[in-house]
């Protein structure tokens, strides 16, 4: 992704303002990027999808001139959210050459499409933001939708997913999903957005250092010059004074060993771990094979497949042993639930099996 953007660096760092509000909030806020020389990319809502009518819902093109100013003015480069095919031709007749699919759109495959049609034979860089729910096929169909309209420079963004009343969460962030988008697809570049995410300006520090650590490829950030007074998401944006100190508090991370002996340190360490995976594996087989024996004689006599006593007391064992092993409760949980949905699917074909040789 970096040949494509304005300057070539890793992480990716894309910031600005939720909304863009004023000329004089862009002018300042471009300004600001151009004297610190961090920012590949200035992010501002122009058309702002919100959940409830009556909510600031940007302002529309009447700020497009605005961005095409600073653009010109101080030779940056400008990424906004389109979510129909009128938003697509605003944006590209005003020099705007970055855009970003919203995570309300991207839940919506007419949408997508719609947007796909009006960038037909225009290759200019896409993001695309996750569906509000916890869809990965979803999120790769959008893409998809992109790819066949001929949009190759297209990067992912993770801005969590929409679940009710988390506690510490404004989007759960359910890292596994973009850890798995990021295994199907290691070449495709994950930007991910701590504001959406977090929600709250005091939670976005350590939502961005766990994005790095994870090796996702830069970050997506609401910086605004008065955050108090923005006209959307104020809580979830950093005070753009304070964005320097805040980028220069994060520790970037290396996503390969350099030095040979490290590399063989790590290679002996991850045969240990094959062979150790081999052994989990070699013994699970014999777990089944047990299992299949028992299904068999419940099979002959007659008895149900689950049996609610003897599976309280497994989950009741196995967390006290996790725990004389100082493991985790809530993994050794999940993957004896894994395998309790193995051994019941097991024993449940041994039981229809047994009855289509009874008829």
């Amino acid at each position: 992704m970096a040949e494509w953007l304005p300057k070539a660096q890793k992480p990716v760092v894309i910031a600005g303002p939720c909304s863009a509000e004023s000329e004089a909030q862009i002018m300042q806020v471009a300004e600001y990027f151009v004297e610190s020389e961090k920012v590949q990319l200035i992010r501002a809502g122009v058309w702002k999808p919100r959940t409830r009518p009556n909510s600031f819902e940007g302002m529309g093109v009447k700020a497009l001139p605005w961005l095409a100013k600073a653009q010109e003015q101080f030779g940056v480069k400008f990424t906004i959210e389109v979510a129909k095919a009128e938003h697509v031709q605003a944006a590209l007749d005003a020099g705007i050459e970055y855009l970003w699919i919203g995570a309300r759109t991207t839940v919506n495959p007419f949408s997508v499409q719609e947007i796909a049609d009006a960038l037909q034979g225009k290759d200019i860089p896409v993001f695309v933001k996750n569906p509000i729910n916890p869809d990965l096929q979803l999120w790769i169909g959008a893409m998809e939708r992109l790819i066949k309209a001929g949009i190759h420079k297209i990067a992912a963004v993770h801005r969590g997913f929409n679940t009710y009343n988390d506690p510490i969460y404004r989007n759960s962030p359910q890292w596994e999903i973009p850890i798995e988008l990021k295994t199907k697809f290691p070449n495709l570049d994950i930007i991910v957005d701590p504001s959406h995410i977090g929600g709250k300006r005091d939670l976005l520090h350590q939502i961005s250092q766990k994005a790095l650590d994870l090796g996702f490829d830069g970050l997506m950030i609401e910086t605004h010059p008065n955050p108090d007074v923005a006209l959307s998401d104020p809580k979830q944006q950093i005070f753009l004074d304070q964005f320097n100190q805040f980028l220069d508090g994060l520790e970037i991370k290396q996503k390969h060993f350099e030095d040979q002996v490290t590399l063989d340190q790590l290679a002996q360490l991850r045969k240990m771990i094959d062979e150790i995976d081999h052994h989990l594996i070699e013994n699970l087989k014999k777990r089944l094979d047990i299992v299949q024996q028992i299904g068999e004689y419940k099979a002959d006599h007659g008895v149900t497949v689950f049996q609610v006593e003897r599976w309280t007391e497994i989950m009741r064992d196995r967390t006290e042993y996790a725990a004389l092993h100082n493991l985790d409760a809530q993994l050794v949980k999940g993957i004896w639930k894994e395998i309790h949905q193995a051994s019941i699917q097991l024993q449940t074909l041994i039981a229809n099996n047994h009855l289509t040789e009874k008829k």
